[in-house]
């Protein structure tokens, strides 16, 4: 039997389209543990959400001046295999009707779906 977990579950809550020096790691952690054939679920919270909406992660980079969009890092992310997760609650708070998502986007979850992944010995949960 395997000694580590190979199942992660992320949860973005204060990266923020406001805080855009914040929102490159999360990514580029679940970029590395997809790499290493992890099984990875991002699930946006708050007005992290927000980065789900087509265009809005375009426009932002961690750093002034910087060359790659926060989308470019969740672009490399979803091409291995990332799954993005909104909160329904947090979505319903943070999306204004008539937005679309980016295509990334694959599904909607509750507060409670991402407890219980950190209530799995299966998974292991980063905050961001």
């Amino acid at each position: 039997m395997s000694t580590h977990r190979t199942r992660l579950a992320i949860l973005l809550w204060a990266a923020t389209p406001e805080r855009p020096e914040l929102c490159a790691t999360p990514f580029v952690h679940a970029t590395a543990a997809a790499a290493l054939d992890c099984e990875v679920e991002i699930h946006f919270s708050g007005r992290a959400t927000r980065l789900l909406v087509a265009g809005e992660a375009e426009r932002l980079f961690a750093a002034a001046g910087g060359s790659k969009s926060i989308y470019a890092f969740m672009r490399e992310a979803a091409n291995l295999g990332v799954r993005f997760i909104g909160c329904a609650m947090a979505l319903q708070a943070n999306i204004r009707e008539g937005e679309a998502y980016i295509p990334e986007y694959a599904a909607t979850a509750s507060a409670t779906d991402f407890v219980l992944r950190t209530l799995d010995p299966e998974w292991a949960t980063l905050v961001f």
